[in-house]
């Protein structure tokens, strides 16, 4: 089944051409280099160059895929959740090919496509699993019961961790996109040298709260320069995400013991991050869960995901009219 897929839910312009898992075509516009001067994502202007660079995406996607707009059997989009400008680019220009080509229109949430990226690396993965979702926007421990049934386990109820990430690489002063530089420049941890809160939400062991963590830091920042001084930032990047890691990995593996899961997967751009995914494989390795992660180029936003899972959701029976709508914030277990 030959799917069109569509990704403009922040600040890049995607479109993949997929069959199944596998991914005929995948194609990228970012607009990296251009927020980079405001410090991160400018809602107004990622809007703006969706509206400027999507047909000749699209165009570019059908092109490496070796057909024409005839041979597609049906149009997917993210219509969920993201900025919600971005996000309505993307969909009307979908609902209108799918009209125009007279084929089905898929909806996809945008964190299930992220969880589908594990499926194009891992062709052995197959529901039931728990996944954690790490990303700018979201952290989530998700159940996924099958391929379109999903059950949160465990959120964060504040920042979520990249978000962490990224403004503390602000604080540091280092550049857009804030968590890749942070995790680049990381040292050694020193706990002793930059203490850490570790915060924990009461009455749910699944749940994290990363605000805390990210005004310490900057509580940090600010002492020393009340005294003159500069923060040594590799070991004070490094602590910083030794102590999200601590968070995520403590709170996924105790969720997999709990719940009974022996396969854990890991999604989101955050998934990228290496310390993560190292300490990760070796906590698993120890208590023999089956870990799968997601290639290091399908961790970030594209839409080859966005194809992979809108086969699944075709399969569900989960189609849109003219009617869709896009949406700033949805839960991944939406049709339950």
């Amino acid at each position: 089944m030959l799917i069109l897929a569509i990704e403009t839910s922040c600040d890049e312009t995607a479109a993949a051409v997929t069959n199944g898992r596998k991914v005929l075509s995948s194609v990228i516009n970012t607009q990296i280099e251009e927020h980079k001067v405001y410090g991160g994502v400018v809602p107004e202007i990622a809007s703006r160059r969706h509206c400027e660079n999507i047909s000749s995406v699209v165009q570019k996607a059908v092109n490496q895929a070796g057909i024409t707009f005839r041979d597609l059997d049906a149009v997917a989009v993210s219509f969920a959740p993201g900025l919600i400008g971005a996000l309505l680019v993307g969909v009307n220009f979908a609902k209108g090919l799918a009209m125009s080509l007279g084929i089905p229109l898929i909806p996809v949430h945008h964190l299930r496509s992220h969880i589908a990226a594990n499926y194009i690396t891992n062709i052995d993965l197959k529901p039931p699993f728990l996944c954690l979702t790490v990303s700018g926007g979201n952290t989530l421990i998700t159940a996924v019961n099958d391929y379109t049934d999903f059950e949160i386990i465990g959120a964060t109820r504040d920042d979520a961790a990249g978000e962490c990430f990224d403004k503390v690489a602000r604080a540091l002063g280092l550049s857009y996109p804030g968590g890749v530089n942070l995790d680049k420049i990381a040292s050694i941890a020193d706990n002793a040298k930059y203490p850490m809160p570790k915060p924990r939400v009461d009455g749910s062991d699944y749940d994290f709260s990363f605000s805390g963590l990210k005004t310490a830091v900057i509580n940090i920042i600010h002492n020393l320069n009340q005294k003159g001084e500069a923060p040594d930032t590799p070991v004070l990047a490094a602590t910083v995400r030794k102590r999200v890691c601590d968070m995520l990995i403590e709170n996924t593996l105790l969720a997999a013991e709990k719940c009974g899961f022996k396969r854990l997967a890991l999604a989101g751009g955050v998934s990228a991050n290496s310390e993560l995914r190292s300490r990760m494989e070796e906590a698993c390795a120890q208590r023999g869960i089956e870990l799968y992660l997601p290639e290091l180029k399908y961790c970030g936003d594209n839409a080859a995901m966005v194809g992979v899972q809108a086969y699944y959701e075709y399969l569900d029976g989960n189609t849109a009219d003219a009617e869709l709508n896009a949406f700033a914030t949805l839960s991944i277990d939406y049709n339950k």
